[in-house]
């Protein structure tokens, strides 16, 4: 008996977390594997973000929260864009979800009619292709170019636009290259944007924070604020704040957007866990120094493996201009054979042999829509980042031809 539909048929699962499953196995088999294969930082949640979740234990707030958030912390996400965004939005705008994967599904399955097309720029977060198949539409992929760091440009938008287009989704900094738009950019996009007003902007804005060698955010509510009628400005509390496991992300938008988003939610999950959002209120009105000295260490990190990885034969790596990614290229390494006499014909082959002759868990190119690279994360403890790029470092050198 089959038990999924041709809809889910279509769907793959995603293969950053497939693989971080496959490396937690071989952990708890005893094997010394290294994951560079989840997006979570590996520093804690900060104590007083813990302590407003126990006081909410405490006092009670235990019951069914409000379906789009509590009021307290959407008046705090409208201060948050306010002060770091200069954007000026009502908590009627502002939808808060179980993780910014469900603000992500929420937006496209409320939206999207069957043939509605989304552009994606490759390489792009493994998720958001099937999210939006799972909202019936279409994804359609444009690739973008390392010379350009890996930024959709105004000519290759305009080109993947046609009558079909319903959504353009852009993430920066961006899982998993790194690339960072800037407000020249973005207005760049906007002009094509201009010229068709149907589409609707979604922007994943999650790893806001983390920019590096005084890389300055924008987002395109702002870059474009004539826009911001069509436009999503999501974010999270995952990367920034060290809060994976709280499940909290939010997004504001039109009012009418966040109503048909909210209308998705009540027949899913209804609202997001209601201590976790009290634990927001404080993340997101609280001491915010922690990011800073978070950002100090993933530098650091960023720097030493693309030292390691570009002394390394056949792979080569830009520093990432934010997140905590190295999109490293590989093409060297294909063609080549391991010592066991396989060839090295993908991304995909480079990174099961990291596996198998290294244990080093990372995720390869085509997950991402781009090839021949492979992700690595470098959101880990920094000694095992180095032992990490030290093996890569050695199986490279064991290929031959």
């Amino acid at each position: 008996m089959a038990f999924s539909s041709k809809l889910l048929e279509r769907i793959k699962s995603s293969p950053s977390i497939l693989i971080s499953n496959k490396a937690m196995e071989m952990k708890r088999a005893g094997r010394d594997v290294i994951a560079l294969s989840a997006g979570e930082p590996d520093f804690d949640t900060p104590d007083n973000i813990k302590m407003a979740a126990m006081r909410a234990i405490v006092d009670g707030h235990t019951k069914y929260p409000p379906l789009t958030g509590l009021m307290e912390l959407r008046e705090a996400i409208c201060r948050k864009f306010s002060r770091e965004n200069g954007l000026d939005y009502h908590p009627d705008q502002v939808i808060v979800s179980t993780g910014g994967k469900q603000v992500i599904s929420n937006a496209l399955i409320a939206t999207l009619d069957p043939k509605d097309e989304v552009i994606i720029p490759a390489p792009y977060w493994v998720s958001y292709p099937d999210m939006a198949l799972l909202g019936g539409g279409e994804p359609v992929v444009v690739e973008t170019l390392a010379e350009d760091e890996f930024r959709l440009t105004p000519e290759r938008l305009e080109a993947a636009i046609n009558e079909r287009t319903r959504w353009l989704i852009l993430n920066s900094p961006g899982n998993p290259s790194g690339g960072v738009y800037s407000a020249e950019d973005l207005q760049g996009l906007a002009e094509v944007l201009r010229r068709h007003p149907r589409i609707l902007i979604l922007t994943d804005d999650i790893y806001e924070h983390i920019v590096y060698d005084g890389v300055t955010f924008s987002t395109m509510a702002a870059a474009a604020p004539d826009l911001a009628d069509r436009t999503l400005t999501m974010n999270g509390l995952s990367k920034s704040y060290c809060m994976t496991g709280w499940r909290l992300g939010y997004a504001a938008g039109p009012k009418d957007l966040i109503r048909t988003m909210a209308k998705v939610q009540s027949q899913t999950t209804s609202g997001a866990c209601g201590i976790s959002q009290w634990a927001g209120v404080e993340a997101l009105d609280g001491d915010q120094s922690f990011i800073a000295r978070n950002v100090v260490v993933f530098r650091e990190r960023r720097d030493l493996g693309v030292s390691i990885l570009n002394q390394t034969r056949g792979l080569s790596c830009s520093p990432s201009k934010g997140a905590f990614y190295l999109y490293v290229d590989c093409r060297g390494a294909i063609g080549k054979r391991t010592p066991e006499g396989e060839t090295i014909g993908s991304d995909g082959d480079f990174a099961q042999y990291l596996l198998k002759s290294e244990e080093v868990a990372a995720v390869h190119g085509e997950a991402f829509g781009l090839s021949p690279y492979f992700r690595i994360s470098y959101a880990l403890a920094t000694d095992r980042l180095e032992e990490a790029c030290i093996r890569i470092q050695r199986a490279c050198t064991r290929l031959e031809g």
